[in-house]
C-alpha cells in the first residue's frame, strides 16, 4: 500500500453507485472504507464477500463483523448475518469499482496506459514511462517489478495490484501531480475484474501465447481473459494490437473501433526498419504514420524492438512527437531481469531474463544465437505448482541453444527433479546438464563459457527470492552472476565495472 490516501476521504453512497442493486436490512449503505480482506476491516466498513480460488470469503465475516464492519457486499443475501447488506450480480466487479469510487475516481484524471500479454508487459511499462518522461510528463508505473506513483517507488506484490491497493496507487498519483501512468494488466487481474471502475486511454495487448493454463484451463480461456482489457477503455480509448504476433492479431475483430497496430509488416501503422543490431542493442528507422525517426535502444533483441513499438502507439496518442519517443527509448538503458546485461570483464556476454514462457525463452535465445559469434549457453529451469504442460514446450525451446543446463526455478511444493524430468521430455536431445542448485548450475555454465559465446540465465530475472516448499530464500540471478565471475578465474583481474543497469561488480 502507498503511505498516502486521497487527501480528502470520499463517502460512497452504495445505492446511487450500484442502482440495479438490491438491500437487505437497509435502504442504502454508506461508507468511507471496503475491503476483501476480514484483518483490515475498521468499525463502519463494507467487507466484500468474495469467493476465492482457495477459500470464500463467507468464512471470514465473523472476524470481518468482530473488527467492526458494518455492511456486506454479497452475491447473494445471506439470511444468517444480521447486518446490512448490498445485493450485486457480481462482487468482484463492484467491489472494484466501488475502490475507485472511495479514491474518488482517479484514472479519470489521468493518462492511463494498460498492457497485457504473455511476454513483454513489463518492458512495455517501462518504455512508456521513460518517453512521458523524455516529454516532460509526471509519469507513475504499476507492474511486476515496482509500484511508482511518480514521487514514490516501492516493490511489487503483485504484477497488477488489488483492486483497493491499485485505487490508492492511482490517487497517490494524482494527488502528486502525476498526469500519466503505465499498468500491466495480468491475466488474472483482468479475469478477477480487479480493474474494474478503472478506465484505460490506451490497451495493449502485445502477444497471447501459452501461460498460466493452470488458472484458466485452455488458451481460449486464457485469451478471452486477455480481451477483457478492452471492457475498461474509456469512450475514445484506444486498442493497441501487434501484428507479428497470431494472438494478437486475432483480437482484431473483437477490439473497439479505434485500434493502432504495429510490428515489422510495413502494413502496421506504426513499424520497424531494423538498421543494425548488435548484443550492445539495436537501431531502427521507427515509422509513425507519415513520420518516420531513427531510433537506437540499448534493449537487446527484436522483441525489445517490438516492445519499443508498442510504446511508441500509445505515446504518440498521448500526444508525444516522435523525436521525444525516440528519445525516451534511447534514455532507457535497461530493465531489471529484462536481457540485462552483466559485465564484470569477462570475455563473454553474460544477460539475466525472466522468460518463463516457451515464446519468451525461445526469442532470447533467437536474439543472441543471431547476434552471437560463438556459442548460446542457456540455464533455466520452470516453476513448481504451476503448469506443467509448459514444461517441454519450454525444454523445446531451450534446445535451440547450443547448450541448456537445467536448474531448479521456483519449486515451491513439488520435486524438483521432478520438475526437471518434465523440461528434459522436450529437449533430451540437446543432452543437457541437469544441475538442480541453481548457483552451482549458473556457476557451471559461466566456466563453461569460452570468449564471444553468450550465457543466458533466464527465468527468474529481476526476483531475489526462491520459493523452496515453503520457505522463501534470498537468491538473486544477477547477483549470483556477479559473485561467481569475480570469484573464480573468469575475470582476469578485479576491477570495479559499472553494468548498464548501474550495478557494480566488485
Amino acid at each position: 500500500m502507498p503511505p498516502w490516501s486521497p487527501q480528502v476521504p470520499v463517502a460512497v453512497n452504495l445505492r446511487r453507485l450500484f442502482p440495479t442493486a438490491s438491500f437487505v436490512g437497509c435502504g442504502d449503505v454508506r461508507t468511507l472504507f471496503a475491503t476483501d480482506r476480514s484483518a483490515d476491516c475498521r468499525p463502519h466498513s463494507v467487507f466484500a464477500v468474495i469467493r476465492g480460488t482457495s477459500a470464500d470469503g463467507q468464512r471470514f465475516i465473523p472476524e470481518a463483523l468482530e473488527r467492526g464492519a458494518t455492511a456486506l457486499l454479497v452475491e447473494q443475501p445471506l439470511a444468517h448475518v444480521n447486518i446490512p447488506q448490498c445485493v450485486v450480480p457480481d462482487v468482484r466487479r463492484a467491489y472494484a469499482e466501488l475502490c475507485a469510487a472511495l479514491a474518488a475516481n482517479p484514472a479519470r484524471r489521468l493518462g492511463l496506459a494498460g498492457v497485457t500479454g504473455t511476454n513483454g508487459k513489463t518492458t512495455t511499462t517501462w518504455l512508456i514511462r521513460s518517453i512521458m518522461q523524455a516529454a516532460g510528463k509526471q509519469t507513475g508505473l504499476l507492474g511486476t517489478i515496482e509500484y511508482s506513483d511518480g514521487h514514490h517507488t516501492e516493490p511489487a506484490r503483485l504484477t497488477t495490484p488489488d483492486s483497493r491497493t491499485l485505487a490508492q496507487w492511482l490517487g497517490s498519483m494524482v494527488d502528486h501531480g502525476t498526469a500519466y501512468a503505465a499498468m500491466e494488466l495480468s491475466s488474472h487481474a483482468l479475469e478477477q475484474r480487479r480493474t474494474a471502475g478503472t478506465l484505460l486511454d490506451a490497451a495493449v495487448i502485445g502477444n497471447i501465447t501459452q501461460d498460466h493454463f493452470d488458472y484458466h484451463g485452455s488458451y481460449d480461456a486464457y485469451r478471452r481473459s486477455k480481451l477483457r482489457i478492452f471492457d475498461y477503455l474509456k469512450p475514445a480509448g484506444l486498442a493497441v494490437l501487434n501484428l507479428d504476433d497470431a494472438g494478437s492479431r486475432s483480437c482484431l475483430d473483437e477490439a473497439p473501433k479505434r485500434v493502432v497496430t504495429y510490428g515489422f509488416d510495413s502494413a502496421a501503422d506504426v513499424s520497424a526498419v531494423v538498421l543494425e543490431e548488435s548484443l550492445a542493442g539495436s537501431r531502427f528507422r521507427l515509422t509513425l504514420g507519415v513520420e518516420n525517426v531513427i531510433v537506437e535502444t540499448q534493449l537487446v533483441g527484436r522483441h525489445n524492438i517490438s516492445n519499443c513499438l508498442a510504446a511508441a502507439a500509445v505515446t504518440a496518442h498521448f500526444g508525444v512527437s516522435a523525436h521525444d519517443i525516440a528519445l525516451g527509448i534511447e534514455t532507457l538503458e535497461c530493465v531489471p531481469g529484462r536481457m540485462q546485461p552483466i559485465d564484470c570483464g569477462q570475455p563473454f556476454s553474460v544477460f539475466v531474463d525472466y522468460a518463463h514462457t516457451e515464446d519468451a525463452l525461445r526469442r532470447c535465445l533467437q536474439s543472441l544465437k543471431s547476434l552471437t559469434r560463438g556459442r548460446v549457453i542457456c540455464v533455466f529451469g520452470a516453476g513448481g505448482d504451476r503448469d506443467r504442460s509448459k514444461r517441454p514446450l519450454m525444454g523445446r525451446a531451450a534446445a535451440t541453444a547450443d547448450a541448456v543446463v537445467i536448474t531448479s526455478d521456483n519449486p515451491r511444493s513439488e520435486d524438483p527433479a521432478r520438475i526437471s524430468r518434465d523440461i528434459l521430455a522436450g529437449c533430451a536431445a540437446a543432452q543437457p546438464h541437469v544441475e538442480l542448485d541453481r548457483e552451482v548450475a549458473i556457476a557451471w555454465a559461466l566456466r563453461a563459457a569460452k570468449p564471444g559465446d553468450a550465457v543466458l540465465v533466464a527465468g527468474k530475472g529481476h526476483e531475489t527470492e526462491q520459493i523452496i516448499g515453503s520457505d522463501r530464500r534470498h537468491f538473486d540471478d544477477a547477483e549470483v552472476v556477479r559473485r561467481v565471475l569475480t570469484r573464480t578465474a573468469i575475470v582476469p583481474e578485479p576491477h570495479h565495472r559499472t553494468t548498464a543497469c548501474g550495478l557494480h561488480c566488485d
